[in-house]
Parts: C-alpha cells; structure tokens; sequence
C-alpha cells in the first residue's frame, strides 16, 4: 500500500506487545470502522424494507442481479482505490459498500421475524468478540488456518452457486453450517493478521487506510456468519 506522498509503505509484523497504547489504538479505530460499517448496513436494511415504495423497486425480477451483485463492485472498486485514495475517500468508499450491502440484506427483515433478527445478531456478536479475542492474544501463527479456511470460501461459494439451480434445501442448510465454522475460523485469523499490520511509524493517513482494510475484512466475516446463522436459527414470517 502506498501514501499519498508517494512512498512505499511495507506491511510489517508488528512484535508490539498487545498492551501497547499505539496498536489499542490502531485496533479500536478497526473496530469502530467496522461498527460504522453494520451500523450503515443495518438502517439501510431497515430502511429499505420499511418502505413499500423501496421494496417493490428493488426486488423486482430485474433487478435483483443489481442489487446481489452492487456489493461485489464495490468491494473491488474499494479494494484498489483504497491504497490511492485519501483516507477520507476510502472510507466514504467504505461506506458505500456497507450500503449497498445493506440494500442487499434487506429481505431479511422481510422473511425473518424481528426476534429472530435480533437474537441471531446477539448470538453472532457474542460468537465474533470471544474468536476476536482468540485471534487478537493467540500466539501461534494462524496463516496456514487462514489459507486453509479461504480456499474453503471458495468452494463454498461455487457449491453455493451450483446449489441456486439445484435448490437443495438440506444442502443449503449444509452449507450455512459449513460456512459458520469458516467465518469463525476466519474472524480469529482477520484480526491476527490486522494486529500484524501495526507499524507504529505509520503516518496517520496510512495507518487509517490499513485499519479500513482491517475493518472491511471484519465486517465481511461478521456479515457472512449473520446471513448464515440466521439461515440456521432463524424463524420465518
């Protein structure tokens, strides 16, 4: 990733203690990114589903494939502007991808019961804290884990893809149940490798940037073992 200025900046592993002031800091803003990110998604959900006018646009037919796919282009559009763009730019970037994933994830409000919602959002933020913890203090290196669990990703969303024509519903359910342990597995090895990308030399706006890359992968996995749990818990209208 480079500075605005120009320079170079190397990804270090950070041999900072974790009780040092500078990566505390460094992760809270993390962490506060990635709560302004489902904070977004979350009214803009609610937003949408609460809005008849809204709905009936969105889930029409033809539009679906926008609205499942608009993340997708923003995620890959952030994903190369963030190491060019100011810090500011990046995180409005941030922003937008957290609201379209929102639009995205607002049928969920219109199949799922709002208990069901809010228990499953309970249960997945107990679930990211203790694994977060876990990635944060592990002293074992968790790369090969986490090399192991993306190509997992992949192969679940091909069977995921592959399961759209076949509409098995017990491999859906397989494959929310697959994918819960590969999010988990993957929010422990996020946050290990965010610890890692501490440089405490990093200027500000190059330390924010690495923190909204943090925050986007954080946010990625809390999303995805919401979607999945709830497919897995959730009680339907």
């Amino acid at each position: 990733m480079s500075a605005n200025s120009g320079e170079q900046v190397v990804w270090r592993s950070s041999s900072a203690p974790t009780g040092d002031r500078g990566l505390n800091a460094y992760m809270q803003k993390i962490y506060f990114f990635m709560a302004l990110g489902l904070g977004v998604s979350g009214l803009m959900a609610y937003f949408v589903s609460t809005s008849q006018f809204l709905a009936n646009i969105i889930f029409r037919p033809g539009a679906f494939w926008l609205v499942a796919l608009a993340p997708l282009f923003f995620v890959v559009v952030l994903s190369k502007a963030i190491s060019k763009a100011s810090s500011s730019t990046a995180l409005l970037l941030f922003a937008a991808y957290a609201a379209s994933v929102g639009v995205s994830l607002s049928s969920v409000f219109l199949v799922y019961t709002s208990q069901s919602i809010i228990s499953t959002f309970l249960i997945v933020t107990g679930l990211f804290l203790g694994m977060s913890v876990y990635g944060y203090t592990a002293k074992k290196d968790l790369t090969s884990m986490g090399s192991f669990l993306l190509m997992g990703v992949l192969g679940l969303v091909i069977a995921m893809v592959v399961n759209i024509f076949m509409q098995n519903t017990m491999l859906s359910f397989a494959l929310s149940a697959l994918a819960v342990v590969i999010f988990t597995g993957l929010t422990a090895y996020d946050v290990q490798r965010a610890r890692l990308s501490y440089d405490a030399v990093d200027n500000g706006d190059t330390a924010t940037k690495k923190a909204l890359v943090g925050a986007l992968m954080l946010y990625m996995d809390f999303v995805n073992l919401f979607i999945h749990m709830l497919r897995l818990l959730g009680n339907r209208k």
